[in-house]
């Protein structure tokens, strides 16, 4: 790729043409790199990042060893959590989304120091990546950990965490695999076990409306770290498809 398709590839972060837009769960805050930061993307974006495209693919098919099965992260914020995930647990694919862009280019960085090949960055919109570009029953796993709560109730719509979309996070599914959400806002991670509970193509493995155990893996990050000082209750959901 040249530097301008590199550039103009996570320059867009979201599918506009032909379609009404529906209410995102985000908002976007500076799209400007600094030197430093274009080198980052410029040197690596080849290596360890994915372009957007329409039309349906196995998402295994992105990665230098395909025969491990895909997890997909939503919103991976500074990638903390997610290289040491990575790094861990290399027996799985890991394709990263995240569209604010100093996230984005602090985990290119960190991926590419340590030369993790199982993961994928793409900076855009994860329902259009999911819609458009990721085939049903082609995805291991889901981890959504401490997305926007959105804690007014008058922004409840945009909360990531809607029907529909966990109607389509079930369809991406391949049977057995599971959905991974963790948050530190009691009242959202009740809104998102009703959510869960009602969705047809999962189960709670753990029992109807049953917070799933800390699961040992997952890595404690700064932000969940400050949420526990100041008391907050660490809420995990895993539900699988049946």
């Amino acid at each position: 790729m040249t530097e301008e398709q590199i550039l103009e590839a996570i320059g867009k972060v979201e599918v506009r043409e032909g379609i009404q837009r529906t209410i995102k769960s985000y908002a976007l805050r500076s799209n400007v790199m600094d030197d430093a930061q274009r080198r980052i993307v410029l040197d690596n974006y080849e290596r360890y990042c994915t372009t957007f495209s329409e039309g349906l693919i196995d998402p295994r098919t992105l990665f230098k060893d395909p025969a491990k099965p895909v997890i997909v992260e939503i919103g991976f914020g500074m990638g903390s959590s997610t290289q040491v995930i990575a790094k861990e647990r290399d027996g799985f694919n890991y394709l990263c989304l995240e569209v604010y862009l100093v996230g984005f280019v602090k985990l290119l960085r960190d991926v590419s120091k340590l030369e993790l090949d199982n993961i994928r960055l793409m900076r855009f919109n994860a329902v259009d990546v999911l819609q458009r570009m990721i085939a049903d029953s082609s995805v291991q796993g889901f981890h959504i950990f401490f997305p926007d709560p959105w804690p007014k109730k008058k922004h409840h719509k945009r909360r990531l965490i809607q029907p529909d979309f966990v109607s389509l996070l079930s369809r991406k599914l391949v049977k057995g695999g599971y959905i991974y959400m963790v948050t530190d806002w009691r009242e959202y991670a009740e809104w998102s076990m009703e959510i869960f509970s009602q969705e047809p193509l999962l189960s709670d493995p753990y029992g109807k409306g049953v917070y799933a155990p800390p699961v040992p893996w997952r890595p404690t990050t700064k932000f969940e770290k400050k949420g526990l000082e100041k008391d907050y209750e660490i809420s995990e959901l895993w539900f699988e498809r049946v």
